[in-house]
Order: structure tokens, then C-alpha cells, then sequence
């Protein structure tokens, strides 16, 4: 992995991040919101790597796309935690953690099909 590709880095410690939070979820036997913030978490990563082996900037903006709407719903499931209280886990780093993802995603996308 590349040191200084910070959406790369920050995507992958997220997934880890939410990894730890999807074993906390099960614990509290949460198991269909838990395994929904999983995979959606889990594939913004597996998409920015997708988008960095694109073929062309078409495939790349593609790519950074489909990982920004995986970040979005990531978003809506931490949220959906949050609001339901169907467990006693903060999720308020997460959140915070997903918006700065969210929004380094959007600069890329824009910047990328502008240039």
C-alpha cells in the first residue's frame, strides 16, 4: 500500500476500524444492521483500490464514485445505529471518521473529472 495515498491509508483503516465495531455488534447480538455497515465499510476500500488499477480516468472517477456512495450508505447504517439505540455502542467517532472520508471521495470525483 502506498504511504501517501491518504484515501488509500484512511479507507483501510476504516475497514478495520469497522471490523472491531462489527465484533462489538455481534457480542450484542445486533446482526443485520452489523453485517450491512460491514460490507458497505468494507467495500469503499475495495473500490479505491479498483479505482487506482483503472484502466483509464473514465474507470477511475467510476470507481472513487461507487466507493463515495458506499461511504454514504456506510454513513446512513452508522447513523441508523446511532438513532435506533438497538445497542449501547458509540458510533460517534465512526461517523466522524466517515465524513471526512465522504468528503476527501467528493474532492477526488470532482477534481478528477474536471481536470
Amino acid at each position: 500500500m502506498e504511504k501517501d495515498n491518504l484515501i488509500q491509508k484512511k479507507s483501510f483503516d476504516f475497514a478495520l476500524e469497522i471490523i472491531s465495531l462489527y465484533k462489538e455488534l455481534k457480542n450484542q447480538k445486533e446482526f443485520i444492521i452489523s453485517k450491512q455497515v460491514f460490507r458497505s465499510a468494507t467495500s469503499i476500500g475495495a473500490n479505491v483500490e479498483e479505482a487506482l488499477a483503472g484502466q483509464s480516468r473514465k474507470d477511475f472517477i467510476h470507481e472513487m464514485t461507487i466507493a463515495s456512495k458506499e461511504a454514504r450508505e456506510t454513513r446512513y447504517w452508522l447513523n441508523l445505529l446511532k438513532e435506533s439505540e438497538l445497542v449501547e455502542i458509540n458510533v460517534d467517532e465512526q461517523l466522524k471518521e466517515i465524513n471526512k472520508i465522504i468528503g476527501i471521495l467528493i474532492k477526488i470525483v470532482k477534481t478528477s473529472s474536471t481536470s
